[in-house]
C-alpha cells in the first residue's frame, strides 16, 4: 500500500463520486427514471464502489490486520441488509425469496468467485499462494455451518409447509447465526488473532506495514466518513436502477432469482477489488479474510435481521434452498476445505473453484 493511497487530496475523484452519488440518489428518489439518468446513477454507482475501496483500505491500513479486512465486510453487509429490507418492503414477485436468493450468491460468490480470482492474482507472482490454515479452517467451518443450518435445513423442516422456518425455528437460527458470528469475530481478533494475518511463502508472518506508515487520525475518521458515504450511495443507488433491473430481467424471461444474484454481485464488488489488490500484494489471507468474512457477515447479519423484519414484512419468508442448490452448496464446501487445508493453493484450485461459480451463473439463468 503506498503512500499516495493515504495521502489523497481531499478534493479527489474518491471524494467527490461518493459524495456526488449520494446527491444525485437523494434527487432522483422516488421518482421514473429517464433511460440517460439511469446510465448516470450507474456510472456513479461504479465510482462509489472503487471509492469505497480505497477507503477501506485506508482504515485497514490505520488499524491494522485482522480488524482492517472487518471494515469492509461488515460495513458492506449492514448495506446488503438494508437494501433486502427495503427490496422486501416494496414488494415484488421475488421479495419471499430475496433474501434467500441473495445470501446464497454471497456465498457461492465469496467462496468461489473472491476466493478463485484471488488466487489467480496471487499466483501471477509465483507458482502457488500462502496462507494460514487454521485461519482459513476456522473461516470455512463457520460459513459452512450457519449455511446448512440457515439455507438447508429450511428445505426439511416439517412444521410449516414449504422451504420455510416455523416462527420458533427463525428465532433458534437466527440466534445461533449472531452468536456464531460474533464467536467467530471474538477469537479473530483476541486469544486468535495470528491465525488471521498473512503469511509468507516460508510459513512466517508477514510485515504488512511495511510500505508506509499509517495515515493520521484525521484521514483515517475522514475515511471512514467518506466510506459509509459511499456504501450509501451503492445501496441507494441500487436501489434506484433496481426497477429498472427487475423490468429487464422479466423480459428477458429470465428467473427472479437473477435479481438477488444482481444484487449480490453490486454488493460484493467492493470486496472482491479489495481481495483482489490484496492477493496481488501478496497477502492472500487477507483476500481469504475477506472473501469467507464475507460470506460470514452475510448470513450473521442478514438472517437474524430478516427474521426481525419478518414480524411485520408481509408475505411467507423462504430460506431453504432448492435440490439443485443444495448440491452446488455441498460441492462448494467440499472443494474449499481442499484448498483450505493445506495452507497453499495454485491455479487448478482457482480454476475449480470459478467452474463452480460459473456452474452457478448458467443454473440461475438456466436452472
Amino acid at each position: 500500500m503506498g503512500l499516495s493511497l493515504i495521502r489523497t487530496p481531499y478534493i479527489s475523484w474518491t471524494v467527490v463520486a461518493p459524495v456526488l452519488a449520494v446527491v444525485v440518489m437523494a434527487m432522483a428518489w422516488g421518482r421514473d427514471l429517464p433511460a440517460a439518468m439511469v446510465g448516470l446513477v450507474i456510472a456513479l454507482l461504479a465510482g462509489a464502489v472503487f471509492a469505497s475501496v480505497h477507503h477501506a483500505e485506508v482504515v485497514a491500513h490505520r488499524v491494522g490486520e485482522p480488524y482492517g479486512s472487518l471494515v469492509l465486510a461488515v460495513a458492506v453487509t449492514i448495506i446488503e441488509v438494508a437494501l433486502i429490507v427495503t427490496l422486501m418492503v416494496s414488494g415484488g414477485g421475488a421479495a419471499e425469496t430475496l433474501a434467500r436468493d441473495t445470501v446464497f450468491a454471497a456465498v457461492i460468490i465469496t467462496c468461489n468467485g473472491i476466493v478463485g480470482l484471488s488466487i489467480v492474482v496471487g499466483t501471477r507472482g509465483g507458482p502457488e499462494v500462502a496462507f494460514s490454515a487454521e485461519g482459513a479452517r476456522a473461516e470455512l467451518a463457520t460459513v459452512a455451518t450457519l449455511s446448512t443450518l440457515c439455507m438447508v435445513v429450511p428445505t426439511f423442516t416439517t412444521t410449516t409447509p414449504g422451504p420455510e422456518f416455523s416462527p420458533p425455528q427463525l428465532a433458534f437460527a437466527a440466534v445461533t447465526a449472531l452468536v456464531l458470528y460474533g464467536l467467530f469475530l471474538a477469537l479473530q481478533t483476541g486469544r486468535h488473532r495470528d491465525y488471521f494475518l498473512p503469511v509468507m511463502a516460508d510459513g512466517g508472518v508477514a510485515d504488512i506495514e511495511q510500505h508506509a506508515a499509517p495515515p493520521s487520525t484525521r484521514a483515517t475518521v475522514t475515511s471512514l466518513l467518506l466510506l459509509l458515504v459511499a456504501l450509501v450511495a451503492v445501496v441507494g443507488n441500487a436501489k434506484l436502477v433496481s426497477p429498472t433491473i427487475e423490468r429487464a430481467v422479466s423480459a428477458a424471461g429470465l428467473p427472479l432469482s437473477v435479481v438477488g444474484v444482481i444484487v449480490a454481485l453490486l454488493i460484493l464488488l467492493p470486496e472482491t477489488l479489495a481481495a483482489m489488490r490484496a492477493a496481488q500484494q501478496g497477502r492472500m489471507q487477507i483476500s481469504l479474510n475477506l472473501a469467507f468474512g464475507s460470506a460470514m457477515a452475510s448470513i450473521g447479519l442478514t438472517i437474524p435481521t430478516i427474521a426481525v423484519a419478518s414480524i411485520w414484512l408481509p408475505g411467507p419468508l423462504h430460506l431453504g434452498l432448492n435440490g439443485t442448490d443444495i448440491v452446488l452448496l455441498a460441492l462448494t464446501c467440499l472443494v474449499a476445505v481442499l484448498t483450505v487445508i493445506p495452507g497453499r493453493a495454485t491455479l487448478l484450485q482457482a480454476g475449480v473453484h470459478l467452474a463452480l461459480l460459473a456452474a452457478y451463473f448458467l443454473l440461475v439463468v438456466s436452472p
